[in-house]
């Protein structure tokens, strides 16, 4: 492990009490005090956190805030932060010193907590993220003054007015993160928009009456699971769930039956959990379909003989139901909840303290820690990219993944390192890295919860632009190339025509294996369908609700596909219709197939249990899928042209896309009319609140082939940069079917000369502007970026960009996610070892928990948020996305 730097300066500080200060210094603080700049409530403060590591004001020796430039460092590291002013121009005499200490709370107040009774992250009443809040803070302040290393106590009245009211404004500044960051995170409801003039069929005497037990749905006779639809009065069950569980789903039926009458009864209140403070609400709305609020409930309510003051709580409402999921059989096993697990400290066992909502950010980085080139480059190349910094590091991402590197692998945060044994559970908080990652981005630059897969590819692909920017920091060690090459490998794609046998191989680059789940291959497929058909038949019959059933009370039986299973359907030959064969001349039908065209040193699997269900809802897969922790994956590795086998002509210049090979699938192209989106898919999908330029984008990426499938790729693609920018039409002049796809420079295709102008229009040379987007396959966004970060030597990244471009072959290599690569992907042999899982809780990514089991030196770990612990038993077979290293 790499070891935490000393400084002497620190040393020979000498502290001087509010009695003891003598003109001498107060000389030294005059001289400087012209350098202190009193900070508005709209300047950017780091008074929190050091800028090159996580030391706090309470670390041992406490803060160093520069009062010039408002960026704080460690004590160890206030050498080098005086060297940095130095070299970039600021001042550096005065710092203020904040040093505080952690004092437990009574034991009574510890006590005194509860357990969550709201769906909600860091507020009252929610999951608790961390343990700060069994601790008081003593805090003591001084004024560090250099070069003499004298620290003055505050509050101290012989201060020069100029600086007293610099260290006031100081201290009393909310500091950036508590500016930028958002700290809590609650389900939203929003209001329904027919609430307001929702209409009431007359109630004609019909009241409900106050007693639950004479409810019941007017249907089939069930007691439980009741909803009261707000216009006409009828009394349905839920929704059914995918288990047969949860209700038969006659309050949809009724209201889907007056729909179908041309009567809009949208609105429907959980029976209950009606309170004087509110009930469950919903909307079946095609507009809406989820839960809303109704802000004239009561009044609604009082329609039907339903006073809301008289009203208790009988049922558990709809937040509560999620609170128990993420409780119950999945969170339990996954966070290994029960299970009396041994604490772990040390280095590579440090945890990352949730912000809210960032979990998903904390699960990922605990297992790219584990990568060696990771390490090679953030941990044993830190002091490099230090001392290399820029006048703002914060902002600067080298920088603060160097932080993080050291943060996690080196023991300098490990509990029991410091002199505070009785501290809080050791946790670094990736506040300034997870600002520059999600910078500019719709999602990750936001307080909600997101995708771990997602968010992975787009940490690979920022990673990647920085440390080509910044080659002379992060490449210090020679031969070693970017870090995201490391799960960099090329995916092979056949198709064959079925009627000539003639075949095309196309190849895309990759960083993620993502493997579908193939339920109808569970080992336990007759189990799971017996009890699926009990179920149905006990809701159906009414039986569900019975005195004595606990059924409810036992864990349903969970369908069981095993890896082989997945990675077998992933292979398998899929059926193209409509394919345009340029050996025939003509449409027909065609097989297509994928293997692994190279391995990575870093295998990434992805398990796809997440998918769009009938009512255009994300949902998740309630499978297990047992991963092993040695794979052998050679059975699907590509092996090029076949001998015997013939390919098929390339498609002449002004050739599009068959409307079956689709964009980017490289099946060949139509001599005709370019491919235009289905006019029918693109309205469905503005219907449900999509841009018109990214339901286009949908229609064409999918080869037009339902709405489905247009809705999936939406929600894998919606965070896309270029989402919402007019789509490049298959087949238009001058494309190539794969220049289509790619829109530029992967296949050579010119750039947008209204784009090239655009750029130029900035300062940038025509000829810079054109390379750069080229590399960003056009996107006038990205190649900005791309421009301004390659600004200290473009001539060499143009002139690489042009020798990539020049050595194109007829087979387009796309990047994932528009990551720019290092030459050919890394290959060999396709046997791995399981390392990391990030584990998902929750209906869907948008929502619940994510867990890291990283194994370090031959024993698995959970990593959840700043907690670290020895795990007994990892769950292998709820993971969502799987780290494997090859095998020695």
């Amino acid at each position: 492990a790499r070891e935490p730097r000393t400084t002497s300066g620190e040393h020979r500080c000498v502290r001087i009490e509010r009695a003891m200060m003598d003109e001498s210094v107060l000389g030294e603080i005059r001289a400087a005090m012209m350098q202190c700049k009193t900070p508005t409530a709209y300047d950017k403060v780091y008074k929190d956190e050091c800028t090159f590591s996580f030391d706090t004001p309470l670390s041992p020796g406490g803060l160093l805030t520069n009062l010039a430039t408002h960026r704080s460092v460690g004590v160890d590291f206030i050498d080098m932060e005086r060297r940095l002013c130095a070299k970039h121009g600021d001042p550096s005499s005065l710092y203020l010193l904040q040093r505080w200490r952690r004092v437990k709370k009574p034991q009574e107040e510890l006590d005194a907590k509860r357990d969550p009774t709201k769906l909600a992250i860091g507020v009252e009443g929610g999951f608790n993220v961390d343990d700060d809040g069994d601790y008081d803070v003593v805090k003591a302040n001084f004024l560090r003054v250099y070069p003499a290393g004298i620290d003055v106590e505050l509050p101290c009245e012989d201060l020069p007015l100029t600086v007293a009211q610099c260290v006031d404004a100081v201290l009393q500044h909310a500091g950036v993160h508590a500016q930028d960051e958002v700290a809590t995170w609650q389900e939203e409801r929003r209001e329904s928009r027919y609430a307001d003039a929702l209409a009431q069929e007359p109630s004609e005497g019909r009241k409900i009456p106050p007693d639950p037990k004479q409810w019941k749905c007017a249907e089939t006779g069930a007691t439980e699971n009741l909803w009261l639809n707000l216009s006409d009065g009828f009394v349905g069950s839920g929704r059914k769930n995918w288990d047969g569980s949860g209700g038969n789903g006659s309050a949809l039926r009724h209201y889907e039956k007056c729909k179908a009458e041309g009567k809009e009864y949208p609105l429907a209140v959980k029976l209950g959990t009606i309170t004087p403070a509110g009930a469950d609400v919903y909307s079946y709305a095609a507009d809406e379909d989820d839960m809303v609020t109704d802000a004239k409930l009561a009044e609604h309510l009082a329609h039907w003989g339903i006073d809301v003051m008289r009203m208790e709580k009988t049922e558990k409402s709809m937040a509560e139901l999620q609170i128990d999921l993420n409780k119950g059989f999945e969170f339990d096993k996954i966070t290994e909840a029960g299970a009396e697990l041994a604490q772990a400290s040390g280095a590579r066992r440090v945890g990352l303290k949730n912000l809210g909502n960032t979990c998903y950010v904390n699960s990922v980085l605990q297992c790219l820690k584990e990568v060696a080139a990771y390490e090679r480059r953030y941990c044993a190349g830190a002091d490099a990219i230090f001392e290399s910094s820029p006048a703002d590091a914060t902002g600067d991402f080298c920088t603060q993944m160097a932080k993080i590197a050291v943060g996690l692998v080196t023991d300098r945060y490990a509990k029991g390192s410091g002199s505070d044994d009785d501290a809080p559970v050791a946790a670094v908080q990736p506040r300034m890295f997870k600002a520059i990652v999600g910078k500019g981005h719709p999602e990750f630059s936001t307080g909600r919860q997101q995708d771990a897969v997602e968010y992975f590819q787009h940490l690979l692909e920022v990673m990647t632009r920085a440390e080509r920017a910044e080659t002379r920091r992060t490449r210090a060690i020679d031969g070693l190339k970017s870090t995201a090459s490391q799960f960099e490998f090329e995916v092979e794609e056949r198709v064959a025509c079925v009627e000539s046998g003639k075949v095309r191989y196309v190849t895309r680059r990759e960083n993620v294996l993502p493997l579908e789940v193939p339920v109808d291959l569970a080992t336990n497929k007759e189990e799971v369908d017996r009890e699926r058909e009990l179920k149905r038949q006990k809701t159906e019959s009414g039986e569900s609700g019975a005195k004595g059933d606990d059924d409810s009370a036992s864990e349903p039986t969970r369908p069981i596909v095993p890896f082989d299973a997945c990675l077998s359907a992933f292979a398998a030959d899929e059926t193209v219709d409509d394919f345009y064969s340029t050996a025939l001349g003509r449409k027909g039908v065609a097989a297509k197939r994928a293997r692994l065209k190279t391995m990575p040193p870093i295998l990434a699997v992805q398990v796809r249990r997440y998918y769009v269900a009938e009512d255009w809802t994300p949902k998740k897969l309630d499978v297990l899928v047992p991963m092993p922790e040695t794979v052998d994956v050679e059975s699907v590795r590509g092996t090029g042209i076949a001998p015997g086998e013939e390919e098929l002509p390339p498609a002449d210049a002004d050739e599009g896309l068959g409307g079956g090979g689709g964009p980017g699938s490289g099946a060949g192209g139509e001599p005709q009319a370019p491919v235009e989106p289905d006019a029918s898919i693109v309205a469905q999908l503005v219907s449900m609140g999509f841009s018109e330029n990214g339901s286009k984008r949908a229609a064409l990426a999918t080869g037009n082939s339902s709405a489905e499938g247009a809705a999936e790729w939406v929600f894998a693609h919606m965070e896309d940069p270029d989402f919402n920018d007019p789509p490049t039409i298959p087949g238009g002049a001058g494309q190539s079917g794969d220049a289509a796809s790619a829109g530029t420079g992967a296949t050579g295709a010119a750039p947008d000369p209204a784009n090239v102008a655009m750029l130029a229009s900035m300062g940038f040379a025509e000829n810079h502007a054109t390379a750069a987007l080229v590399a960003c396959d056009g996107n006038i966004e990205r190649a900005a970026d791309w421009l301004f970060s390659r600004a200290d030597d473009l001539d060499a990244a143009v002139a690489e960009v042009n020798a990539v471009s020049a050595g194109q072959s007829g087979d387009a290599t796309s990047s994932p996610g528009g990551a720019e690569s290092d030459g050919e992907c890394e290959d060999g042999p396709g046997k791995y070892e399981l390392f990391g899982v990030v584990s998902h809780m929750g209906g869907n990514t948008a929502c619940g928990h994510y867990v890291a089991h990283v194994k370090i030196e031959g024993q698995w770990l959970i990593f959840n948020d700043r907690k670290v612990a020895i795990s007994q038993k990892p769950p292998l077979d709820l993971g969502y996305l799987y780290f494997y290293r090859r095998s020695a």
